[in-house]
Parts: structure tokens; sequence; C-alpha cells
């Protein structure tokens, strides 16, 4: 092998980033923003993640595989608990820490949180993303970053706009800079290591959100009953389940005459077919699962 090789192998970095802060911060936008796909839903609403998501980011001299979590937040909830927890799993076991906060509404009491755990874990490698900055003026930017700078030794601090892919490069760099040298763990055409049958489960999840009330969402889960590819005719069909807590609110999520269902349908097999290139045929069940985010049990089943 030429030497000029070698060196290249010695020199390529790889490493997995943790992206953590508290709920609606804007964690997913950046994710997907990041690796220039979606990979993490994404909704205006918090606590839209539940389970870490992995999205790939391959650069020429690196590898950067990112962990989305769920939004970190002081609960009683055994459901936000179990997210809570998942969260702090994943911050212990990466190569770097990206706490992601929002520069247009700080949740104190959440950051709070998230700096107990960082000062447990001072080894660690940890850049603060303020993200939002296009919702903010230069004085307010200025003093946050003096606040936190003040707040913690975070090996970098770069204000973005995930929205608007502001200073993505610029955080991408500062990533960079922290990775160990390592080897390629995924292929370049490679952006996620979730299975499209999770992410099918996902996208339905995000329309549930988009689609119905303020109570809906963090009631209702969803699960892929099947999820059959054919070659002849060119065509997935996947039967899926969103299961939600009270008759009420399977009431809601069907809609007068099957209305909002087929809403909901129709908008994540939009989805489903950018991701898996193909024809969809997507048929959805709503049943009532009473008290599943309140049984341990029962979380275990639905995958959480």
């Amino acid at each position: 092998m030429a030497p000029d090789t070698v060196n290249s192998i010695e020199k390529f970095k790889s490493g997995f980033a943790a992206i953590a802060g508290a709920p609606n911060v804007g964690k997913s936008t950046l994710l997907n923003t990041l690796i220039g796909d979606k990979v993490s839903i994404i909704s205006a609403k918090p606590q839209t993640t539940r389970n870490r998501v992995a999205g790939i980011l391959h650069k020429p001299h690196c590898q950067i595989v990112f962990l989305d979590t769920p939004g970190i937040h002081k609960t009683d909830k055994i459901f936000n608990k179990k997210m809570v927890e998942t969260a702090f799993s994943v911050i212990n076991d990466v190569d770097i820490v990206l706490i992601v906060i929002d520069a247009a509404n700080p949740d104190r009491s959440s950051e709070r949180l998230i700096l107990e755990k960082l000062t447990d874990s001072k080894n660690m490698p940890v850049i603060l993303a303020i993200n939002k900055i296009d919702l903010v003026k230069k004085p307010k930017l200025l003093e946050l970053i003096d606040y936190w700078a003040k707040a913690y030794p975070f090996s970098d601090i770069v204000p973005v706009s995930a929205m608007e892919g502001t200073q993505i490069p610029e955080l991408i760099s500062a990533m960079e800079k922290l990775l160990p040298e390592g080897p390629q763990y995924y292929p370049d055409d490679m952006i996620t290591d979730l299975p499209e049958r999770f992410i099918a489960s996902e996208m339905i999840r995000e329309k549930v959100f988009l689609l119905t009330g303020k109570e809906i969402p963090f009631s209702a889960a969803v699960t892929i009953d099947s999820f059959k590819e054919d070659e002849k005719p060119q065509l997935v069909s996947i039967h899926a389940t969103i299961h939600v807590e009270r008759d009420s609110q399977k009431g809601i999520i069907i809609g007068k005459g099957g209305q909002m269902l087929r809403a909901i349908g129709e908008a994540a097999r939009h989805d489903i077919e950018e991701m898996v290139e193909s024809k969809v045929f997507l048929k959805l069940f709503v049943r009532v699962y009473k008290n599943w985010s309140k049984d341990l049990k029962a979380l275990q089943r639905l995958g959480y």
C-alpha cells in the first residue's frame, strides 16, 4: 500500500455524537439538516422524539453517527421518565455530546438538569449549539453565549439556525475536530441504521402529531403489523396500527366518516414512498390500548 494511502487511513476520523436538549429545541430538525435528509420526525409539539434515532454524516475525512434523543425534562410520568432515561443512557455512550438549546425560548429547569448530568461526565467533549438564532436579536444572542460560556466548560459554542441552515458547516467543523481517529463504520450511501419499518412507523406517528389536536399525540403509539415488498409489481404493502388510550381518542383519530384517518394515511404514504422509492399501499388501523403510557409492560410491548 502506498504511503499516502496509509496516511489517509490513519487520519480518517469517526465517532458517535448524541444530540441532547430540552423538549422542542429543534434537535430533530438539526439532525435532519446535518445529514441532509429526513430520518427523525419533526413537530412543533414537544416530546416528538421517543427513541434514539441514528443519522449518519459522511465527509471526505470523517464520519459522524448522530443519535437523536428524547427531550430531557423533569417529570413524574412513567412514560416521560423512561424517555429521559433513554436520553441519559445515550449521553453516557458516545464520543461527543451536542447540547442544543433554544435561543428564543430557554427552558432553564431542563437546562439545569442537563448541566447536572454533564458535570457527572466531565471527561466527555461537549459542544453547545444555540439554535433558532434567526428568532433573536444579536445583543440577546451575545448575552446567551456569555451566560453559557460561564455555566460550563464547553469545547465549543456555535450559534445556529437548523431551520435555515445557518452556521451548520461551522458546527460540523467543530465536531470533526473533537472526533477520534477511527474507521468508517457505515458505507457512503447509508444515512441511518434504522430499519425502514421503524422509520415508516415514525412517519405515521408524525402525521398524527401534525394533524390531530393537543391531547392525542402524547397518547398515540404506532406499530407496524406487516411490511412486505413485492418486486412485481413494485409495491410495498404496509399494515400499521395507531394505539390510543381511550375510545374518545380513537374517534378523533378516525374522524367523521374516516376523514382524519385517511388524511393521516395519505400524508404518511407520501413520505414513505419517498423513502422506499416505490409505490406504497398503506392500511391503518386504530385500537384502544387503555393507559398504555402508564404501564411499563405495555411500553415494552410497544417498543419503548
